[in-house]
């Protein structure tokens, strides 16, 4: 995906534009933070809902997930190099849409999934992987991880991605121990090559390909969080594309290794009737790997996965503060750290108090409704903002990969249940509620504020 560049006319500094908050994020650091991101904890369950569908090629929908999310990636690439201000897809539709209801919205939706994300996250984190090690109730671990990680997430961004860098290596290395024990195991004359092109029988390999990719897709969001702290990446104009395009990639190269590896190395049926796919091919490969390893693997993936979320959902809700969408108190920003507390507090706190409902199946169906609204918002405001012109370097794609992307969003929307629209439908309500209890109406009545400052 290459792109020509708008030309440069300023002095901007390298980092781009004026902000409160402190550029420390590097190429390699944000590399990682979105390659953790994507990689997170339902891969170590996507196999065998995958397997369900498409028997042994599990390589192909995920081959097809990747290309559709690289869609999409593309769009925020252009967007987050032209506007390099947190606040990430909300930023964009006030822009492109003029609309400050719209443009809370949106925000208002990637900032419900990521808080309840991270709650499922905080939930799944003190369920029995947690338990396996150390007996503490989940209405105690629950709420005491997120506190951690918010603590971590207050004591600094690059504190927060050397903690990522960490994890994602953990998590990294327990996909690619399936990758190599397998072929292993293949080279001892174990395993069924010819499952990787097999689908169950009477199924159109078509039809479930692309059921198969509706379900795999899921697992490269996450991706649009790196968005959210464009104010602290370091020359954000060249870093962002290379790091978002390239952990794309390479989480795309690992699932579909891994999809190959697992075929090989179970029938499907074992796949799709497993709660725990790769393990069970662990097992079966004869190398003596204990339980508890595994647990540890998944804990960090799921640590992992929560960290950078909650830095996703602050930096949204900071950015939708200074954008006037929120609060200004979501705006405060600690002096030394130059991160931003009050924001950090506040979803935290949301996510604690999800956490006590315990049955997060339907909202966690109901988020990927909402990122995908998000997702065609964005394929949209790329076109929409084609005319506006900023004077500093940034990334453009080719106009055909955000048509695409809009047709791939609408596309996955039309496979939702019913029961999801209703719950996202209600979901919105509340964010409508939010926006007239935030002064939203009147700021529309008034007269417009001064603009934010242009990054460029």
């Amino acid at each position: 995906m290459t792109s020509e560049q708008a030309p440069a006319t300023t002095g901007n500094d390298r980092d781009g534009a004026p902000t409160k908050l402190k550029r420390g994020i590097t190429g390699t650091l944000l590399f990682v933070f979105i390659l953790g991101d994507v990689l997170g904890a339902g891969v170590y369950a996507l196999t065998g809902e995958l397997s369900a569908e498409v028997g042994g090629a599990l390589w192909l929908p995920l081959l097809l997930a990747l290309l559709l999310a690289l869609l999409t990636a593309g769009s925020y690439a252009e967007l987050v190099t032209k506007y390099p201000r947190a606040g990430g897809a909300a930023v964009f539709a006030q822009r492109a849409f003029k609309s400050p209801i719209v443009s809370f919205l949106v925000g208002f939706c990637m900032l419900a999934a990521g808080v309840v994300s991270a709650a499922g996250l905080a939930l799944a984190f003190a369920g029995d992987y947690l338990s396996a090690l150390v007996p503490i109730a989940p209405v105690i671990a629950a709420p005491v991880f997120l506190l951690l990680v918010a603590a971590l997430n207050a004591r600094g961004i690059r504190e927060s991605m050397a903690g990522n860098l960490v994890m994602t290596a953990i998590e990294l290395t327990g996909l690619l121990l399936i990758i190599v024990t397998v072929a292993l195991m293949m080279g001892g004359g174990g395993g069924d090559i010819a499952r990787v092109t097999e689908f169950p029988p009477g199924v159109n390999p078509a039809v479930a390909t692309l059921a198969a990719a509706i379900i795999a897709y899921y697992s490269f969001v996450g991706f649009e969080t790196s968005a959210n702290v464009a104010e602290e990446i370091k020359n954000p104009s060249k870093v962002y594309p290379r790091a978002l395009i390239g952990s794309l990639l390479v989480a795309g190269v690992v699932y579909v290794l891994v999809g190959l590896a697992s075929a090989i190395a179970l029938p499907p049926e074992e796949l799709s009737g497993s709660t725990s796919p790769l393990l069970d091919v662990f097992a079966v490969t004869g190398v003596p790997v204990p339980a508890w390893v595994f647990s540890i693997i998944a804990l960090v993936a799921v640590a992992n996965g929560a960290l950078l979320t909650m830095i996703m959902a602050s930096r949204l809700a900071y950015g939708m503060a200074e954008q006037g969408l929120l609060p200004a108190v979501l705006g405060r920003v600690l002096p030394r750290r130059r991160t931003p507390w009050v924001a950090i507090l506040v979803t935290t706190a949301i996510a604690i108090g999800l956490t006590f409902i315990g049955d997060l199946g339907t909202l966690a169906e109901t988020v990927v409704l909402l990122l995908l609204f998000v997702f065609l918002s964005t394929n949209v405001a790329v076109l929409v903002l084609r005319r506006d012109r900023v004077e500093h370097e940034h990334f453009r794609v080719w106009t055909w990969v955000p048509v695409l992307g809009v047709a791939s969003c609408v596309l996955l929307l039309t496979q939702q249940e019913p029961h999801v629209w209703l719950f996202g439908g209600i979901a919105l309500v509340v964010g409508l509620i939010a926006y007239v209890a935030s002064g939203g109406l009147k700021r529309r009545a008034a007269p417009a504020a001064a603009p934010a400052a242009d990054p460029s």
